[in-house]
């Protein structure tokens, strides 16, 4: 069920579902043809409608108040609860529909036999189970005062449950500016073009920075850059290491790079031994992106083979830690800090301010100003709050995310992940349930669009009130949106794939495996 997948964040996003599923036809054909309680139903759905006026409170108030989180998960075991019997109904029409089919019966014959059998146990499970629902429900709703909770105030539906006909078409744009880092790449530049006197030693710079700073950036950048090019490199080739340092893997996938083609080495010996014919005697330029390893011996048995490359070759590494870098004897330590202020409105600008509305007024500047420094100086958080206030133009809208106890939460020192956690709690209920669906994925999964259409089709993540539409159209309006939010990017080098970044891969599993657990 999809909603067995979900925590406290996303009780939004599966109330939803639940709303849909109890007001369908077919369940209220299922209640007037058996007889059951109607007015039951109906209470139901307005209990739940009470419920979800205090989700987007909750949801920002379990970060600091642990009774709200648990009555959160309170909450979502109710609606689950709910989903079990509409499940039972649901296998109980079918069960019935394929009997009759079997019989060969008539289409009258279907109905009359179905409907009046005798249900009496079935239909007293389904009245008895939906009267304790309503029960929890009813006690939940009445504990708003004790937590503090406010019903949020919506003129018509909610915000986002119809999807966004016209998305923003500026962040579609490929990111081909980067901002602040011009005395980086020199820097990079300066060590690339730098021909070592020392013929038997691989020259290595390391970029070292906290998460979400830029690394990966920059090195797309310096490696993209027309001056690389020109340095005179026989191979150049990018490989996205990550968490797992397996040695054959990465190996393999260095060599997959090189030669474009799969690697189908089923040793270590025969890996090593293609890698150091495709390079020998060559310059060659290498990028180890995102690298963890700090067992040195994993490391120099990669390089075993990459120092059969000619003098000048490189390797750049992107890595959070001092000790990775020490651990590959990088010949150069570049240490990427935080944006300048100024820089950092320039990043958040770009994403924030509309096509037709270039120029903010005073007063959004001002509260615009204040964002930007809880930003803290890290790209990937300004590029994300920045997106979500593209389509907000209001005072109220922007000051909602400056005051928003999200900023506060403590995650493990990580100083980004409140921001995507805001960025992500501002997205519409159905647009959350698909986010949510990456946790599935490792980091570094490069996805189409298509295949990830199906799998939310599969899964009934594409529920929408737009019935004019077919879930293929649906699916990939919601997959342009969560794009045009920079939840994930076009994949360098493949036009046709995504990528999503490392921190938002972790955001997806923290959306859900945090509140699973609990």
């Amino acid at each position: 069920m999809a909603a067995a997948c979900v925590g406290g964040a996303l009780l939004s996003a599966f109330l939803q579902v639940a709303f849909d599923r109890l007001a369908s036809p077919e369940v209220l054909h299922f209640f007037r043809r058996r007889k059951l309680n109607e007015a039951l139903l109906s209470k139901l759905n307005i209990k739940m409608l009470s419920i979800n006026s205090l989700a987007d409170d909750a949801e920002q108030k379990q970060f600091r108040d642990t009774r709200v989180k648990a009555w959160l998960f309170a909450v979502k075991d109710a609606v689950l609860e709910a989903e079990d019997l509409l499940d039972e109904i649901d296998y109980e029409l079918t069960k019935c529909e394929m009997e009759a089919q079997s019989e060969s019966q008539s289409l009258s014959k279907k109905v009359s036999s179905f409907f009046h059998s005798t249900f009496s146990s079935f239909n007293r499970k389904i009245d008895s189970g939906l009267k304790q629902v309503l029960e929890k429900l009813e006690y939940l709703a009445s504990q708003k005062g004790d937590l503090g909770l406010k019903e949020a105030t919506y003129s018509g539906l909610r915000p986002g449950s119809v999807v966004q006909q016209k998305l923003p078409s500026t962040s579609l744009v490929a990111e081909n500016v980067i901002y602040g880092r011009d005395d980086d790449k020199e820097t990079i530049f300066n060590w690339l073009t730098y021909e070592t006197d020392n013929r038997n030693q691989l020259s290595i710079l390391s970029i070292v920075g906290m998460a979400g700073v830029g690394k990966t950036t920059l090195a797309q950048h310096v490696y993209n850059d027309p001056r690389t090019e020109e340095a005179g490199f026989s191979i150049k080739a990018w490989v996205c290491v990550s968490d797992d340092f397996d040695v054959l893997l990465v190996t393999s996938t260095i060599l997959e790079a090189i030669t474009k083609s799969k690697d189908d080495s089923r040793n270590l010996e025969m890996a090593h031994g293609r890698l150091k014919e495709k390079l020998s005697g060559k310059k060659f330029f290498l990028v180890l992106d995102d690298v963890w390893n700090e067992r040195r011996e994993k490391w120099e048995a990669v390089q075993t083979p990459l120092n059969f490359g000619a003098s000048g070759s490189k390797i750049l590494v992107t890595t959070r830690s001092e000790k990775v870098a020490s651990t590959m004897r990088s010949s150069k330590v570049h240490r990427l800090m935080h944006l300048q202020e100024d820089h950092c409105w320039d990043v958040f600008a770009k994403h924030a301010l509309q096509d037709d509305h270039p120029q903010l007024n005073a007063e959004l500047k001002d509260i615009g100003i204040k964002i930007v420094k809880k930003c803290k100086g890290l790209p990937l958080a300004l590029k994300a709050i920045g997106s979500l206030l593209h389509t907000k133009s209001s005072f109220s809208e922007w000051e909602c995310v400056l005051v928003s106890k999200i900023w506060d939460t403590p995650i493990e020192e990580n100083e980004i992940m409140p921001a995507l956690l805001l960025s992500y709690h501002h997205l519409p209920s159905h647009l959350k349930r698909c986010f949510a669906y990456f946790a599935l994925f490792p980091k570094d999964y490069k996805f189409d669009k298509q295949s990830i259409i199906l799998l939310w089709i599969a899964e009934n993540c594409l529920q929408c009130p737009q019935h004019n539409k077919s879930p293929e159209e649906i699916g990939e309006l919601y997959f342009d949106d969560l794009l045009s939010r920079s939840f994930f990017q076009q994949s360098s080098g493949f036009e046709s794939c995504f990528v999503m970044h490392h921190l938002l891969n972790d955001l997806a599993k923290y959306v859900v495996e945090t509140y699973i657990s609990t």
